[in-house]
């Protein structure tokens, strides 16, 4: 009787981890959908995805309900920890890019804040969309050396902090509503549909009559723009 009980257990088991991984593949698809926004041009998003579906399934086998967690919320980490990981493993950066952001860097450094990327396309001689890819650039590489991963708006130059390092949740609510409103028209549009409405590159493209690739650059665009803001008025 005992071996038959264990056996059921193990089955029914099987079958909640099955049913977990197959109704949180969406999740799987959205989040890294979001990342590979902020990413530069030429990112494998299918491998992305592959790693995605694993940390999935091992968050499926290790995740235990009796600690009262939401298997979303601990499932979100998994997947992500896996995308980054993968990242890490798989994303050389072409020596063009690499050329282009030490550019980047270089004129940021020399440029009296606060900067913005048309100052930093003048300064180096890039085009302000190649500007916008390696400023996505230079975010990735902060995703795989930072300990903790940043907030979307942690968009400043080599700076291994936190926007709410120097001002309290409350302030810097204040100040993100404040960066937002000194965005243009446009910026401030892309900004709210992608974070706050949750619409994919693709759907914020409709609405504006533009590529994804084009959204994704002005939205890298508006990430700087907004760190910037943040970074003059957070001290």
């Amino acid at each position: 009787m005992q071996q038959a009980k264990r056996a059921y257990d193990a089955v029914a088991q099987k079958e909640r981890r099955d049913q977990l991984i197959v109704e949180h593949l969406p999740l799987v698809r959205h989040l890294v959908g979001k990342m590979a926004a902020e990413l530069p041009p030429g990112v494998d998003v299918d491998n992305l995805e592959s790693a995605g579906v694993l940390g999935l399934v091992e968050a499926a086998h290790r995740f235990d309900p009796e600690r009262g967690a939401q298997f979303k919320t601990y499932a979100y980490r998994r997947i992500r920890g896996a995308v980054l990981d993968e990242l890490r493993r798989n994303c050389p950066l072409p020596q063009q890019m690499l050329q282009q952001m030490a550019r980047v860097r270089q004129a940021y450094e020399a440029l009296p804040p606060p900067a913005t990327v048309a100052d930093l396309a003048a300064a180096t001689g890039l085009n302000e969309m190649e500007v916008a890819d390696c400023l996505a650039a230079i975010r990735m590489t902060r995703w795989l050396s930072w300990e903790e991963h940043g907030q979307p708006i942690g968009t400043r130059l080599d700076d291994p902090h936190q926007p709410d390092r120097v001002v309290e949740k409350e302030e810097q609510l204040r100040l993100l509503t404040e960066a937002l409103g000194a965005l243009d028209e446009r910026e401030r549009l892309i900004v709210t549909l992608y974070y706050l409405e949750d619409l994919r590159l693709k759907e914020i493209g409709e609405v504006l009559h533009l590529s994804e690739s084009r959204i994704s650059r002005l939205l890298n665009v508006a990430l700087f723009h907004l760190g910037e803001y943040m970074r003059m008025h957070g001290g």
